[in-house]
C-alpha cells in the first residue's frame, strides 16, 4: 500500500459494500456475498475470478461491477479500478457511488481537481450522499493547502497563510509524516 493511499485512506472514504448499495437483494447475493468475503479475507485474485465468471454471464450487472471495482483497488490495481469504476459512472450515471469511489482514488493518486469533480457528480446524483459530501470537504482542504503552500512561496513574508497551513495540516496530519 502506497503512502498516498494509506494517508488518505483516514479522509477519504471508499464504500466497500456493494451488495446493499443498489436493488433488493435476491438469489444473487450468495454471488456477491462470495466476492465480497473472498475480497475481506485477503484473497483479492480469487475474488477477481469470481466476480469475472459471473461478468461473463451477467455484464451489467453494477453491484458486482462496482465490487470487482472495489476488489482492484484492494489488490492495489488502481489503474484497473479507475477503468472499471469510470465505466459505471458512464453506463449508469444515476448512481453516485461509482463516482465517489474514483474521486478516492484520484486523490489518492494527488489529483484533486479530478476528485472534487468527481465528488460534485456524487452529490449532484444524490445530494443525501453523506460519504460523498465528507469526501468533498476533505478534497476542498487539501486543495485549500495546496494553494495556501503557492501562495506562501510566491510571498513568503505573508504572515496570514502559516496558520491557515498549520490547520490544513493539522485535518491531515498521516500525510505530514512522509519522507
Amino acid at each position: 500500500m502506497t503512502h498516498a493511499r494509506h494517508d488518505l485512506s483516514h479522509a477519504l472514504r471508499l464504500l466497500t459494500l456493494a451488495a446493499a448499495l443498489w436493488a433488493p437483494q435476491c438469489a444473487l447475493a450468495d454471488d456477491h456475498g462470495d466476492v465480497t468475503q473472498l475480497m475481506r479475507s485477503g484473497k483479492h485474485s480469487e475474488a477477481l475470478v469470481r466476480a469475472d465468471q459471473y461478468l461473463a454471464a451477467k455484464p451489467r450487472d453494477p453491484q458486482m461491477r462496482f465490487l470487482k471495482g472495489v476488489v482492484l483497488t484492494e489488490a492495489g490495481r488502481t489503474a484497473d479500478a479507475i477503468a472499471t469504476f469510470t465505466k459505471l459512472t458512464e453506463d449508469y450515471p444515476e448512481l453516485p457511488e461509482p463516482y465517489n469511489n474514483l474521486a478516492v482514488l484520484y486523490a489518492g493518486q494527488g489529483q484533486f481537481d479530478k476528485a472534487r469533480a468527481a465528488l460534485e457528480l456524487a452529490v449532484r446524483t444524490n445530494p443525501g450522499y453523506a460519504t460523498a459530501h465528507e469526501n468533498l470537504g476533505d478534497v476542498y482542504a487539501k486543495l485549500a493547502g495546496q494553494s495556501y503552500s503557492k501562495a506562501l512561496q510566491l510571498e513568503p513574508q505573508n504572515a496570514s497563510v502559516p496558520p491557515k497551513l498549520v490547520l490544513i495540516r493539522q485535518l491531515f496530519p498521516a500525510a505530514q509524516k512522509r519522507p
